[in-house]
C-alpha cells in the first residue's frame, strides 16, 4: 500500500507541472504601443515582455507574443489577422484604434472592425479568451469625437461580451515626462504604467482560468 501511494505521489508530482506549463499562449495583437515604437530594446521594454515577467513573477505559467505592428489600424488588423492567428492563442488581446483616431477614420468603421476582429477569433480559436484594451484620443481633436470615439471600447466589449482594459495609456497619456518626444509614444517608464494597467485586468482573468470548474457549475451549463 505504502509503494502504491509512493507511486501516486510521484506521478502527480510529474503530471502537476506537466499540465501547468502548458497554460498556452497570450496574443497581444496591436499597433506600435504593442510593438514597442520607439524603445532602444522593445523585447525587453514593451509593455507586453513587462507582462511577462509579471506572469513569471506571479508564477502563472503563460507565454506572450507580441503581434504588434508600427502605424497598423483596425482594418489593417483585420487583414492580417488570419495570419496572426496561425498560433491559435488561448488568450488574445486586442490593441487597436488609435491610428484610425489619429486619422480620422469614422468611428462607425472602427467599431465594426473591432467586432469583426473578435467574431473572427472566437471563430479561429473556440475557447479563446479575448480581452479589448480601452483608447481614447486628445482633447485637440474635438469634444464630438474624442468623445464618440471613447465610447467605441465599452460599446464594443459590452456587445462581444469581453473584458475591457478601460484606457491602455491610463496615467501616461498626456504626460510629457513618460512619452517620446512625439508625444504619443510612451517611454520605458511608460510602458511599465501601460503594463500595470493591463495585469490589472488580465491576472484575475488568467487566475480564474486556472481555477478547476465548479462541479455544480459545470453540470448547469451542459444543461
Amino acid at each position: 500500500m505504502r509503494i502504491r501511494l509512493l507511486a501516486a505521489a510521484l506521478l502527480a508530482a510529474l503530471v502537476l507541472p506537466l499540465r501547468a506549463a502548458a497554460a498556452g499562449d497570450i496574443l497581444f495583437f496591436g499597433d506600435s504601443l504593442t510593438a514597442g515604437y520607439g524603445l532602444d530594446d522593445a523585447d525587453r521594454d514593451a509593455y507586453p515582455a513587462l507582462v511577462q515577467r509579471k506572469l513569471a513573477a506571479a508564477h502563472l505559467p503563460w507565454t506572450v507574443v507580441n503581434a504588434g505592428l508600427s502605424g497598423d489600424t483596425t482594418s489593417g488588423g483585420l487583414r492580417r489577422l488570419d495570419w496572426a492567428l496561425r498560433r491559435r492563442p488561448d488568450v488574445f488581446v486586442l490593441e487597436l484604434g488609435a491610428n484610425d483616431g489619429l486619422r480620422g477614420i469614422p468611428t462607425e468603421v472602427t467599431a465594426s472592425n473591432l467586432e469583426a476582429i473578435i467574431k473572427r477569433v472566437r471563430a479561429r480559436c473556440p475557447g479563446v479568451l479575448v480581452v479589448l484594451a480601452g483608447m481614447k484620443m486628445p482633447p485637440s481633436l474635438g469634444t464630438d469625437f474624442t468623445g464618440a470615439f471613447a465610447r467605441i471600447f465599452p460599446e464594443v466589449a459590452a456587445a462581444e461580451h469581453v473584458p475591457l482594459i478601460p484606457f491602455l495609456l491610463e496615467g501616461v497619456g498626456g504626460v510629457p515626462a513618460l512619452n517620446q518626444p512625439d508625444g504619443i509614444h510612451p517611454t520605458a517608464a511608460g510602458h511599465a504604467i501601460l503594463a500595470e494597467n493591463v495585469w490589472k485586468v488580465l491576472r484575475p482573468l488568467l487566475e480564474a482560468r486556472a481555477r478547476p470548474e465548479n462541479p455544480s457549475t459545470a453540470a448547469r451549463a451542459s444543461g
